[in-house]
């Protein structure tokens, strides 16, 4: 008994051993390679093939600047990665840039070779050489492999004469290369330097002040000059207004008509405008002329206003009846109160019914009424105050902003309501048309269809007809977007209904979404128009090149609505259009603006922070204009002579931009550590 134990347990303790013996055999740790050019560790190769081996990378050294090392093991440990492996015997054995060593773990069935980074074979041929090598080590092949991997090392074999004469033809390659390189970046630079210069003179002209600046520079100057001529227009109207209802029309007769002639000149500058930015090519030439017409033009309205300073300054005798000027403006602010406790609340129920794009340009309306208000209270108050300290000259000033502020407050506040009547009426004409498109496409069934154009026309209108019910009927409609797409299916039904009618009736439909446009175009034009004055301070120019145009063609369509309908809904859509582009622009223009904090100037006359935090409005009456109107167009004519030369003069600036990245390399020594290397 004692004896079978006795034989168990060695059977047993040879059973250990020889799993541990097989282990061992089959991990191979990084070893010292051979004196030949195989190391066959794993014993895969007979003596013929590994001579046939030997041969093979003995030629590749001879004939190219190459050496290959094989080494063949059972399976790769410490490290146990391919990669770090075959490495770290290159390293180990001392292998230079020139040779490579290729790892294969036979039991592991993967390989790798490991590479120099400045070798004379590129990594990714090294990845193709590994490619092309999977098949044969697959089919257990290793003669076959590691002939393929020194045929494709060595390339076309050539070495000797055939080598000499490569180099010396690469060489002169390179040099016409180089030499072609040289000429076209040359070429590059001279019409980068003409596209740069654009329409520029290539001789300055003493005479010209333009003939210095680029046609970039031309153009940035031209925005500027237009934005703030137009500023200086809209500040001097709104001066005109104030002085009117306080002196009358004819003590202000000769400054009524200043006003006119700028308005002329500025709209001739706002038609370059909308031709440059149309959709029409315009040659270089002719958009430099343009923009410095514009800047001219800018240059000619300033001239205007400043010619007459002598009434502007005539208009500007408030200080002489201060104190009952500000009673009269202490009235209106009272009077403003309960107009400011209802546009929130109003906000809020339009809100609540709906979508917020509908009520986009009324959205901050309330908050930026009260900040005109709180700015009305605090030039009040300073002119109380500068009145009781006899500076009667900041009282005036004090009182004039004060009359603004309460002016855009009660604007702001009121155009929640008007906008909440003209949805509503929207609304009303949308359900009107949707009554009309369900006759139409009744009508259209009676209709002969031989092309099919009624059937087509028919569907895409029962569909938008379908969303806009469904959008009509939804706690957050937008009644402009629904009459527009109703608008649209109506159009399309028409002109398939067209076809089985008469003109009259034509003529009568074409009649009847004029009127609809119209009026569609008329809230839109005001509601930009109310967004764009109230903002001034940020706007650009793009957004009043649009609303212009857009009254233009709204007056152009009124006055064709009698004599031809047709033409006068072109004109109308067309103000629609520009209209809503005019909107965007202007809503991009504010959203990008971001207001400073700092203690500007109005503490002195004024007294106490204005910050633009903590609701001081000092954000509203820059974005709204008042402090730049006052300065550039209401505070007398040399204060504005003094800021005109803003848009006049050119200058520089620029930015910089950093680069960005990070690199690395992977693995140890003086290997690649590239990441390669096959299973199979």
């Amino acid at each position: 008994m004692t004896k079978r134990w006795l034989t168990l347990a060695a059977l047993a303790l040879a059973a250990v051993a020889g799993a541990f013996t097989a282990s061992a055999a089959s991990a191979t740790d990084p070893l010292t390679l051979d004196s030949g050019y195989v190391t066959d560790q794993a014993d895969v190769l007979s003596a013929d093939e590994e001579a046939t081996v030997e041969a093979r990378l003995e030629e590749l050294t001879a004939n190219s600047n190459a050496d290959l090392f094989v080494v063949l093991v059972d399976d790769f440990t410490n490290p146990s990665d391919n990669v770090q492996w075959a490495d770290t015997v290159a390293d180990s054995n001392n292998l230079g840039s020139e040779q490579y060593l290729l790892a294969i773990a036979v039991d592991g069935r993967s390989y790798y070779i490991s590479a120099a980074p400045d070798g004379p074979v590129s990594f990714d041929q090294l990845d193709a050489i590994e490619d092309k090598m999977v098949p044969l080590a697959a089919d257990g092949d290793w003669v076959g492999a590691i002939t393929l991997a020194a045929d494709e090392i060595q390339g076309d074999g050539g070495a000797g004469a055939l080598r000499v004469t490569l180099i010396v033809v690469a060489i002169i390659v390179a040099a016409l290369l180089i030499w072609l390189i040289v000429a076209l970046v040359r070429r590059a630079r001279r019409k980068a330097e003409i596209r740069r210069r654009g329409a520029m003179p290539e001789t300055p002209d003493p005479a010209d002040p333009f003939s210095t600046l680029t046609d970039e520079q031309v153009e940035t100057q031209a925005g500027l000059a237009l934005v703030q001529a137009d500023d200086a227009i809209t500040s001097s109207k709104e001066e005109l207004g104030f002085a009117v209802a306080q002196f009358g029309e004819g003590a202000t007769e000769e400054f009524t008509r200043v006003v006119d002639a700028a308005k002329a000149k500025i709209a001739e500058a706002f038609d370059l405008k909308q031709k440059l930015d149309d959709e029409i090519e315009d040659t270089i030439h002719d958009r430099r002329a343009w923009h410095i017409r514009i800047i001219r033009i800018a240059e000619e309205i300033d001239d205007v206003l400043d010619d007459n300073t002598e009434a502007f300054d005539a208009l500007r005798k408030l200080e002489q009846n201060a104190p009952q000027e500000l009673e009269r403006v202490r009235g209106e602010r009272a009077a403003l109160t309960p107009i400011l406790a209802a546009a929130a609340p109003a906000l809020s129920a339009l809100s609540a019914t709906y979508d917020p794009a509908a009520l986009s340009t009324v959205a901050d309306n309330p908050a930026q009424a009260q900040e005109r208000a709180d700015l009305a209270d605090r030039s009040i108050e300073a002119a109380a105050q500068a009145i009781a300290a006899g500076r009667s000259g900041e009282a005036a000033f004090a009182i004039r902003t004060a009359e603004q502020s309460v002016a855009q407050a009660a604007q702001l506040a009121q155009a929640v309501s008007t906008l909440g009547a003209e949805l509503a009426a929207i609304e009303t004409q949308s359900q009107a048309l949707v009554t009309e498109l369900q006759a139409d496409l009744a009508a259209a069934q009676q209709l002969p269809d031989t092309t099919g154009a009624i059937a087509a026309a028919s569907s895409a209108t029962a569909q938008q007809l379908q969303l806009a019910q469904a959008d009509l009927a939804s706690t957050k409609r937008n009644p402009q977007r629904v009459l527009e797409a109703l608008s649209t299916a109506n159009a399309q039904i028409d002109a398939a209904i067209a076809q089985g009618r008469e003109g009259v009736e034509r003529s009568r439909r074409v009649q009847q979404m004029l009127e609809q446009t119209l009026a569609q175009a008329n809230s839109e034009i005001r509601a930009a128009r109310e967004f764009i004055e109230t903002r001034r301070g940020t706007v650009g120019s793009t957004a009043r090149t649009r609303l212009a145009n857009a009254e233009a063609s709204l007056t152009q369509a009124l006055n064709l609505r009698a004599t031809d309908p047709e033409a006068s809904l072109a004109e109308a859509n067309r103000a629609l259009a520009l209209a809503g582009q005019a909107t965007s622009a202007a809503q991009s223009d504010v959203q990008a603006y971001n207001p400073p904090g700092y203690d500007s100037g109005w503490g002195s006359p004024f007294g106490g922070s204005t910050s633009s935090s903590g609701g001081s409005g000092i954000g509203g009456d820059i974005l709204g204009g008042i402090i730049g109107g006052l300065l550039a167009g209401g505070g007398g004519g040399s204060s504005r002579r003094s800021n005109s030369s803003g848009w006049r003069s050119s200058g520089g600036g620029g930015f910089r931009s950093s680069g960005f990245g990070g690199g690395g390399s992977r693995g140890g020594g003086g290997r690649s550590g590239r990441s390669g290397g096959r299973r199979f």
